[in-house]
């Protein structure tokens, strides 16, 4: 039997081998996480149909349709103007019913912003936990918090299996605006291309910066007036919103540098984080933009401040690695893949410097 031109022997075989490996590599504790870690990944594969399959059925309803033709439209334009490599990634299609595909778990200890970490023999350590379950999710999250750590979760329409298995467009995306959808691509597939295990900051903003790149790449060829002005007013609100949630990042960082006891502590925090939100209803007057108002419904805790940082800090270095490559993405990707081999102080001098 084959699915989506893989056979079933070797999904299987696939599957089997990863989860040895970390079964043999992890404690009796987490057995069970990378269980269903497996089986999650396992009923995506074996719910994969070929897209260009799909494109040929009649009764597929157009809006899907539109999507999946323009995705694998994108793809191509990736691999042959972005130089990613898609592999036979994306070339597949699974309908869930469920809207995101994992629930990510993020946590932080109560005063401190350094995310905590959870390390995976693939990934590396990485500052979230994944669940194809929301409720398990959920009770991972439970205790957590009843460790008294400060917890952020939230769901997740796409990930990377960074080549380990050739990775589906899911119908978790399809809600998502047609340059949306195309950002998602060159973010997972940026992600194939440079991958350093244990640097979750370096990864985000790394695929972040394609994703942008990319997109401005794709809309110089397929041009939108009107489109444009848009993600240009869209990246200016990011840069805003960003600065916003770095600068009172910072005043907790103060504090917790601070020498009051927790109980004062504590009432310090929640004074910074009303006033986070005070300034939010500002800043969205401002901009005359409610995009982030899910976001600002959040705990706006430790937890959460930090996932801002890992998907956004050096997307400035990146970009300034690109002004010195002359706009020549070879030379750009061979910049990443050498700094990926530094130690990371070398590495963070290195982004620093490109990010003036």
């Amino acid at each position: 039997m084959r699915v989506g031109g893989v056979t079933l022997a070797r999904l299987l075989s696939r599957a089997l081998l990863a989860t040895l490996i970390l079964t043999v590599l992890v404690s009796c504790e987490t057995i069970s996480y990378y269980g269903q870690a497996a089986q999650g990944q396992l009923s995506l594969l074996l719910g994969r149909k070929e897209i260009q399959s799909l494109l040929g059925d009649e009764s597929l309803a157009q809006e899907t349709r539109s999507k999946l033709a323009l995705f694998l439209e994108a793809r191509e334009f990736a691999e042959e103007q972005l130089l990613l490599d898609p592999g036979s990634s994306y070339l597949s299609y699974v309908e869930l019913n469920r809207p995101f595909v994992v629930w990510n778990v993020f946590a932080a200890p109560e005063f401190s912003t350094q995310p905590q970490t959870w390390c995976y023999p693939i990934a590396g350590c990485v500052s979230y936990r994944g669940y194809f379950s929301e409720r398990s999710a959920r009770e991972f999250a439970d205790s957590l918090e009843r460790e008294r750590l400060d917890v952020y979760s939230g769901g997740v329409d796409a990930y990377s299996t960074l080549g380990w298995f050739d990775d589906p467009l899911t119908s978790a995306v399809l809600h998502r605006s047609d340059h949306a959808l195309l950002s998602l691509l060159f973010h997972e597939l940026a992600h194939r291309l440079v991958y350093l295990p244990g640097d979750t900051t370096f990864n985000e903003s790394f695929a972040t910066f394609v994703e942008k790149e990319g997109l401005r790449r794709w809309l110089q060829l397929h041009p939108q007036p009107g489109l444009m002005a848009q993600l240009e007013r869209e990246a200016l609100i990011d840069i805003a919103f960003v600065a916003l949630v770095s600068r009172y990042r910072e005043k907790l960082n103060a504090l917790y540098a601070g020498s009051l006891d927790e109980e004062a502590m504590r009432a310090e925090k929640a004074l910074v984080q009303e006033a986070l939100r005070v300034e939010y209803r500002s800043f969205r007057e401002e901009w005359d933009y409610r995009g982030y108002d899910r976001w600002f419904a959040g705990p706006l805790n430790n937890a959460q401040l930090g996932t801002v940082a890992s998907y956004n800090d050096l997307v400035p270095s990146f970009a300034g690695l690109l002004r010195e490559s002359e706009g020549d993405l070879a030379r750009f990707y061979a910049k990443v893949t050498e700094l990926s081999k530094l130690s990371s102080e070398q590495r963070s001098i290195l982004l620093s410097e490109a990010g003036l």
